[in-house]
């Protein structure tokens, strides 16, 4: 890896992984050239940018401080709004450098995502993109079958959270690290994939590989609860009707995170994991 990458790189995760998500370098290049040119992101190919995902670690380390401190009211999608908060921190500690952010769920005008966050995972290494095209003489049919990243420590107890852009960085010369194929059998990946599609409810698909970490049964109950349900379920005091002026800026709109079942095949799914099922 280039030094000033690296440099760069650990500084974030300085910031970044005590609050637990882990960043991942990769090239714009990477990205586009595997998509339509309606989907690339519209930046020279060198141009460096950072994956961001969180692990099993972020509920504890970062969400329930985050809404224990009331800094947001009214939360509109604390994980959102807390996810945002650290990013914010990111672009605070560079202002020297230009950097955008493009969360999970950001959409163009046209419903378009801004990001198929799952395709940057496996370009920028983070996590294989297992998908219908990757299982030989495949069992379904017309079905439609939505892929689905396994993180090689965390399985799929994992969600990616969005994209750092740097434009103005270039960095052509960065090897291209590739994600580790941790789910390499025929039969395993047709469960991998079935139990992603079909039974998402159950939690066995994020066992595809054994996670050094799973989601608490605390974490997996708030994710499970219905949102107006969930600050109570924390023993947290629900959201004041009047908008607290202590509010603090995001590095990108809240907005409302769209359920889009993905119609396209192969890197054209956006579904993150996972957008199939609520529950990050």
């Amino acid at each position: 890896m280039e030094p000033r990458v690296a440099e760069l790189k650990q500084k974030i995760e300085d910031i970044l992984s005590p609050f637990g998500f882990e960043i991942y370098p990769f090239q714009v290049a990477w990205y586009n050239e595997l998509l339509p040119p309606a989907f690339h992101l519209p930046l020279p190919g060198p141009t460096l940018a950072f994956l961001v995902l969180s692990t099993p670690a972020m509920f504890d380390q970062a969400l329930k401080p985050f809404l224990e401190s009331h800094y947001l009211q009214p939360l509109t999608d604390p994980v959102d709004q807390c996810v945002g908060y650290h990013l914010r921190r990111v672009i605070e500690r560079f202002p020297e450098l230009q950097m955008e952010v493009i969360a999970d769920y950001e959409v163009h005008p046209n419903r378009r995502p801004k990001i198929l966050a799952q395709t940057a995972a496996h370009v920028a290494g983070a996590a294989y993109y297992y998908q219908r095209r990757d299982v030989e003489d495949d069992p379904w049919g017309t079905q439609h079958i939505a892929g689905v990243c396994i993180h090689p420590r965390f399985g799929g107890w994992f969600a990616i959270r969005g994209v750092v852009l740097l434009p103005g960085i270039t960095v052509p010369d960065l090897p291209h690290r590739k994600p580790p194929d941790c789910v390499p059998g025929r039969a395993d990946r047709i469960t991998l994939l079935e139990g992603f599609n079909f039974h998402w409810q159950d939690w066995t698909y994020r066992d595809a590989v054994t996670p050094q970490e799973r989601y608490s049964e605390e974490q997996k109950a708030y994710f499970s609860t219905p949102p107006a349900e969930r600050l109570a379920l924390l023993g947290l005091a629900q959201p004041s009707e009047e908008p607290n002026t202590t509010l603090p800026e995001c590095p990108f709109p809240m907005l409302t995170k769209p359920q889009i079942p993905s119609k396209a095949g192969s890197w054209l799914s956006p579904s993150v994991s996972p957008t199939v099922s609520p529950v990050p």
